[in-house]
């Protein structure tokens, strides 16, 4: 069970979803296939920030 995770999502940089990407390959990379609690946390973060920045996402204004 994971306790202390936010269900909002901030993003404090307009990255566009390549930049987002690099990092969320860069983060695989690092972590050797295998992501830590921490990680895993970092890893949802990324994909959901990716998805908003990802070509035809609706941006709320």
């Amino acid at each position: 069970m994971l306790h202390g995770m936010s269900t909002t999502v901030e993003f404090g940089s307009d990255r566009s979803a390549d930049e987002v990407n690099e990092e969320i390959r860069a983060l695989w990379r690092r972590s050797g296939g295998t992501l830590s609690v921490e990680q895993r946390e970092e890893y949802q973060r990324l994909v959901l920030e990716w998805a908003a920045a990802a070509p035809g996402s609706q941006r709320a204004a």
